[in-house]
């Protein structure tokens, strides 16, 4: 070590725990360090790219529920050995088919998003419903979302700020996508719509749902910038 070193004082002991300190703090900001993606626009067309590099998405719906379970099966509560195994078996499938990207609905904990991403090499995609299938509201399921109605709006609306903060610079979660056909879900009745000709009432209705994604689109964009919608 070159004696002028301000290190050079230090007892062993002391210096590797300096260097153990540094290494964890740069592990750290790794971890820290959210993809960039962002779609390219040229003469020769648009393409997606992930940190500067073209990426073309090979992917497909995914979600772990073993044979003789349903949609209640907890899978991301089981032990970390259950996960992993079932995950080996999965992925190994995945990219052998050479699948790059998985569509995964809001429940799967930031960690394994990683995990999968730094295991097997692929992302993930969080799918919010935005209450396709009904939405909670001050501990009450109501399984008709009324999209009209400002509560439900400022409910979704803090249900994805919540996401947006528990995935923020959680390297493998590549882009967000928000519901799933809500357009036939647009069944509650009010006494505006009501009051409309029957033709009418369903445009009336999507207006509000699509002046919602609007909402959560540009709330989606200023809070996390690097990720696409």
């Amino acid at each position: 070590m070159n004696g002028s070193s301000k290190y050079s004082n230090l007892s062993t002991p002391l210096l590797t725990a300096l260097v153990v300190l540094l290494l964890i703090i740069a592990a750290g900001s790794t971890h820290a360090q959210t993809d960039r993606v962002r779609i390219v626009s040229t003469e020769a067309g648009d393409r997606l790219q992930v940190n500067g590099r073209d990426f073309m998405v090979r992917g497909m719906n995914w979600d772990y529920i073993p044979i003789g379970e349903n949609y209640s099966y907890d899978f991301w509560n089981k032990p970390d050995d259950i996960i992993k195994a079932a995950l080996e078996n999965e992925m190994g499938l995945l990219k052998a088919m050479d699948v790059n990207v998985i569509r995964h609905y809001v429940g799967i904990p930031p960690r394994w998003v990683e995990y999968i991403y730094r295991t097997y090499g692929i992302y993930t995609v969080i799918n919010h419903p935005l209450g396709r299938y009904g939405v909670t509201i001050d501990g009450t399921y109501i399984p008709t979302t009324d999209y009209s109605d400002p509560r439900t709006r400022a409910t979704l609306k803090a249900e994805m700020m919540a996401l947006v903060d528990e995935f923020r610079g959680v390297p493998g979660m590549l882009f967000w996508l928000l519901g799933n056909e809500n357009n036939y879900g647009l069944e509650w009745k009010s006494a505006e719509t009501e009051a409309l000709p029957e033709g009418e009432r369903q445009a009336a209705k999507a207006r509000y749902l699509y002046s919602l994604m609007g909402e959560v689109v540009a709330m989606l964009h200023e809070e996390d910038p690097d990720r696409l919608v």
